[in-house]
């Protein structure tokens, strides 16, 4: 990590259970769980409009200054959602240390376009947002930048210029973006063509018929 790891001030939880954790997340709390690392889990809750903040900013990695028990580096390792999937109502925290090996998602950042991309019938298929890495927790980055401009028309894993000392754990055949040509569109067929485009035989034997009665 280039950036310094943010501090999240923990209050425990003595009280647990539903009920009790929609109180929180009203209070503006958010519920969450350390452990790890043979020590016994700690149910704590955290300010949930902090924590937001510094995950939608790509922070994995906090300090947990739990009152009255001291420090914990964690690393947050599952988000609970609601009901519809659009609140994080819980946090499920690992104690590590800087120098631990750990697995990972990390986002991608796409910069630019692909070079194929301006072709006649380019459609750009986004076909992952993230990948799984395995690195020391200290060197996780917020995201991994990828400029487009630098490929033809596609990308897959093994090509992306890792951080030093990231490994891939996604497979390295997986596509992270490609273009697909679309076919060109044949030209619609008009009324005349799909009868055939001459209509003076039926004129004749409509003609024929008329005079032989």
């Amino acid at each position: 990590m280039t950036h310094e790891t943010p501090t999240l001030v923990a209050s425990k939880r003595e009280r647990l259970g539903t009920r009790y954790a929609q109180r929180l997340r009203k209070s503006g709390q958010l519920p969450a769980v350390i452990y790890g690392h043979g020590a016994d889990p700690i149910s704590v809750s955290v300010d949930e409009k902090q924590t937001l903040a510094h995950l939608h900013h790509g922070q994995h990695v906090f300090n947990i200054e739990i009152e009255g028990e001291g420090t914990e580096t964690c690393l947050v390792k599952d988000l609970q959602f609601g009901f519809l999937g659009d609140n994080v109502i819980h946090l499920d925290l690992t104690r590590v240390n800087l120098d631990e090996k750990v697995k990972i998602l990390v986002h991608l950042d796409l910069h630019g376009e692909l070079k194929a991309a301006s072709e006649p019938g380019a459609i750009v298929m986004n076909d992952h947002s993230e990948i799984e890495v395995e690195c020391a927790v200290r060197d996780i980055p917020e995201s991994i930048r990828v400029d487009l401009g630098d490929y033809e028309s596609s990308i897959n894993v093994g090509e992306l210029n890792l951080p030093k000392g990231m490994v891939a754990i996604t497979p390295a055949d997986t596509n992270i973006i490609h273009v697909q040509i679309a076919a060109p569109e044949e030209p619609e067929e008009s009324a005349d063509d799909a009868a055939g485009g001459d209509t003076g035989d039926s004129g004749d034997a409509d003609g024929a018929s008329k005079s032989e009665g």
